[in-house]
């Protein structure tokens, strides 16, 4: 079953700067060859159920590999099986019913 989902890992007892973690979890994602988009406040992820879950489960892990000694993961996910459906779909839906400024 695809998955399209939003993940925001949040590392913590490590100090302001979060990037270095924001970065090796994207690179997990990457290498799970999953279809990513990163934005501000987290990231969009497209693949099957179980590789993406898996590869959440991955980005914990190298994590606390890092040092974190703790991680709070904000996650939100959908599924749909009537028809098939991309992150650019979803937004293009949008897109397409604002007005042409």
């Amino acid at each position: 079953m695809k998955v399209i989902a939003d993940l925001c890992v949040v590392p913590m007892g490590v100090g302001v700067s979060v990037s270095k973690y924001v970065t090796a979890c994207e690179k997990v994602l990457k290498e799970a060859g999953l279809k990513t988009k990163l934005h501000a406040y987290g990231t969009n992820i497209e693949g099957e159920w179980e590789s993406v879950f898996d590869a959440i489960k991955r980005c914990h892990e190298i994590v606390h590999e890092m040092g974190a000694p703790r991680i709070t993961t904000t996650l939100k996910f959908g599924t749909r099986i009537d028809r098939s459906q991309t992150m650019e779909d979803k937004v293009n839906s949008v897109q397409n019913q604002l007005p042409v400024e």
